[in-house]
């Protein structure tokens, strides 16, 4: 397969940025000529990038009808959450093991404890109408363990596969985290995944990282109850912002 043109890379980048964000809806329909239009680009890059998208599941194919954003549903979160659950606690367990026999492995999630719980100081501090200001930090920091669980496994295997789901695991961070009170619940799970990692407790940092999947798990569900017009899928074509 031929690599991606320098303009189909910016395209695809600005689409699946506006894909995880949420910036564009799922179901919402990709028209070739409208997304070109919009980005300037001609429709063979636009073409490649949104069928690189759809290689990763953030972008559908219905017959008859232009691409569109892959839809949310229930079923598709737990099913997406049954195969991580299979995953991330095997690997955070792996890591956890790999860090009595080498030390630097255990790292990044020191450096990571700590910047969590400088970032919680500064968020507690912070007025209840400012506090929404500070998600995007919290996202970060939430990137910046998964990215680490990533690297740190030396299963090759098993960390291509849960580097192959980050884009639609992004994609749901934004419903997850819908609040201050789910995001302080879940910096505690962090925090239990990072001591139990840096402790080399295989164990409890296999059932923190179980525990944290099915809290998060639960709060998708709740928001996406909640939320259902506002995610559900548009039959309009969008415009980009």
């Amino acid at each position: 397969m031929a690599p991606p043109t320098g303009k189909s890379e910016a395209v695809y980048q600005r689409l699946r940025s506006d894909i995880e964000s949420l910036r564009l809806k799922p179901g919402s329909k990709l028209s070739e000529v409208l997304v070109g239009e919009e980005l300037g680009a001609s429709r063979t890059p636009v073409r490649e990038a949104i069928r690189r998208l759809a290689r990763e599941g953030l972008v559908d194919f219905v017959p008859g009808e232009v691409a569109r954003v892959a839809p949310i549903s229930i079923g598709g979160v737990r099913a997406l959450f049954d195969f991580r659950m299979l995953l991330e606690p095997r690997a955070a367990a792996l890591i956890s093991a790999a860090g009595a026999v080498n030390e630097g492995v255990l790292v990044p999630f020191r450096d990571l404890l700590v910047r969590l719980d400088e970032f919680e100081a500064s968020f507690r501090a912070l007025p209840p109408d400012r506090q929404i200001m500070a998600f995007g930090d919290f996202y970060e920091l939430s990137e910046g363990f998964d990215q680490a669980v990533i690297t740190g496994c030396r299963n090759s295997y098993l960390a291509r596969t849960i580097r192959d789901l980050r884009s639609e695991t992004v994609r749901l961070r934004h419903l997850s985290h819908s609040g201050p009170r789910r995001m302080l619940t879940s910096l505690e799970e962090h925090r239990a995944m990072l001591k139990a990692i840096t402790q080399q407790d295989a164990q409890a940092a296999e059932a923190a990282s179980r525990h944290h999947l099915a809290q998060t798990l639960q709060a998708l569900i709740d928001s996406l109850v909640a939320q259902d017009a506002a995610i559900g899928i548009s039959s309009h074509v969008s415009a980009l912002p």
